[in-house]
């Protein structure tokens, strides 16, 4: 990573503050960029944009598509702009929760909105769409779909007709003429996605941010991934659900282990056509992600050195195997075809030896979470003192941990702890500032090359305003942060705090690898 010390903050899309009971990459997104901007800031970190569903409590980390975006996520005052809503149908919008995204009231919203937007559409046409369909291959598969599991009410695609589930040509070309309407409309909803999309992402570029992604290294069983692509992932050829499931070990967030339940990839297939395949399908992942942001965060990147797959009958993580990832020579491959690869790795968990050799190799910058830092034990690689490369990134805490302030307070953690921490951080126990802005000065001060902060970190927040919790399989992802608290001061503290310690706005200077 040869940019200029810089930092950014941490805050999912939906978190921020709209008219519309969700953020939004249109006027929520803008002002929030603007912020940044004021801030001092050079980089905006979200979570993965796409689709979300009630059936994974809508985490961004088991969406129906690699591909598509959430429309959850649209304006509908951009779509005002474009003459498909009137002002009127936002002028009484439901009387949302500035703090908490309810999905189901954000869905049946905006669903009734855009429902609308596309009568007016289909009624007026647009020069864009057909090039737009034309030049996004994996857009009819999505579409067919959404619409497949509207038929087959909400049921998993392994539940449908056969000749469906295992994708029958003249069987899929039938029920797309049959729904053709639907059909339509899902693949307006990604065309409407892409056009704000773009939008968002020139305001960025104009205000010198740069969009910083979020990229699972799985896909959710229940995809359009996995129903469009079964040659490349492990399951059943009679049940067509997957043999082994990933997840992750006993570690420091759940003594079971997470049993995530996606399925798995064939790495290691000996078929030559499945391997072909798998490696086109992460080679259009990865290019279409950059088409989207200006540098990509892969979610479980030690997946790619080793990965622990669990029996799909298990019910917990804890009778897994590591098994062999595709290692060095898939960044190789993706490289070459791709050029340089602007990818942080999420190097957290159980980290080897060989992950971090795959990482150094690649001169991918892994991360660095000070709330890891205070075990007592001087030689802690999380501690900015034991930092060896600029080359990394620190945060405070990730989405997936409590808010700093939640962590401090907890009851789990002793005054001795909390002392250690003090002293560590600011050399004294007798000051009227508060834990998180020690942390973020420790992040600001240390040698890595970009800092992030979770806006929740920025303001103080304690663990009710947690974003997720590992292992828990409901009640995440929903904290939003109300307009009030994105002040004209918190901006001016924070560019005051930024520009401290070097790290202020600067133009950057191509990503290049080492």
């Amino acid at each position: 990573m040869k940019t200029p010390r810089a930092s950014g903050i941490l805050a999912h899309i939906t978190s921020l503050p709209s008219p519309f009971g969700i953020g939004d990459i249109g006027p929520a997104s803008q002002a929030f960029i603007d912020f940044l901007v004021a801030g001092g800031q050079s980089y905006w970190q979200f979570l993965p944009v796409g689709p979300t569903d009630e059936v994974f409590d809508n985490s961004p980390y088991m969406s129906t598509s690699a591909f598509a975006g959430s429309p959850l996520l649209l304006s509908p005052q951009w779509l005002v702009e474009d003459g498909l809503l009137a002002e009127s149908e936002l002028a009484a919008p439901p009387t949302f929760s500035p703090y908490s995204t309810r999905y189901e009231e954000v869905r049946r919203y905006k669903t009734a909105l855009l429902g609308r937007a596309f009568s007016r559409f289909a009624a007026v046409g647009d020069a864009g769409f057909g090039p737009f369909c034309a030049a996004s291959p994996w857009l009819d598969d999505y579409a067919l779909y959404m619409v497949l599991k509207e038929v087959y009410h909400d049921c998993a695609w392994q539940q449908w007709p056969a000749e469906l589930a295992r994708r029958q040509p003249q069987a899929l070309e039938k029920a797309k003429e049959r729904h053709r309407k639907r059909f339509e409309y899902f693949r307006f909803e990604q065309y409407q996605f892409f056009r704000q999309w773009r939008r968002l992402r020139r305001h960025a570029a104009a205000q010198g941010i740069r969009l910083f992604g979020d990229l699972p290294i799985y896909v959710g069983g229940d995809s359009v991934d996995v129903w469009a692509h079964q040659a490349i992932f492990e399951l059943d050829p009679t049940s067509l659900l997957p043999t082994r499931v990933a997840g992750v070990p006993p570690d420091y967030f759940s003594a079971t282990g997470q049993r995530w339940g996606n399925p798995l990839y064939r790495w290691h297939d000996r078929d030559e056509e499945v391997q072909k395949e798998l490696y086109a399908w992460w080679q259009a992942r990865l290019a279409h992600s950059f088409a989207m942001v200006d540098m990509t965060r892969i979610d479980h990147f030690r997946g790619f050195e080793s990965y622990w797959a669990i029996p799909a009958e298990c019910a917990t993580a804890v009778e897994g195997s590591w098994l062999p990832g595709p290692g060095g020579q898939f960044f190789a491959r993706m490289e070459e075809e791709l050029g340089p690869l602007a990818i942080v790795a999420e190097d957290l968990g159980i980290i080897t030896a060989e992950v971090e050799r795959l990482r150094d190799s690649c001169a991918f910058p892994g991360m660095k979470v000070l709330q890891f830092a205070f075990d007592g034990d001087c030689d802690n690689p999380f501690l900015p003192c034991n930092y060896t490369t600029t080359n990394c990134l620190v945060y405070t805490g990730t989405h997936d941990n409590d808010t700093t302030v939640g962590w401090f307070l907890d009851g789990r953690m002793d005054d001795r702890q909390r002392s250690l921490i003090k002293r560590t951080a600011n050399g004294s126990l007798h000051d009227f500032k508060g834990i998180h802005h020690d942390l973020i000065y420790l992040a600001l001060s240390s040698i890595s090359r970009l800092a992030i902060i979770p806006l929740q970190d920025v303001l103080g927040f304690g663990s009710d305003c947690r974003m997720n919790v590992p292992g828990q399989a409901t009640g995440n992802w929903r904290w939003r942060c109300a307009t009030e608290f994105l002040t004209a001061d918190l901006a001016s503290g924070l560019r005051q705090a930024t520009e401290l310690f070097a790290r202020g706005r600067k133009e950057p200077v191509k990503d290049e690898k080492k």
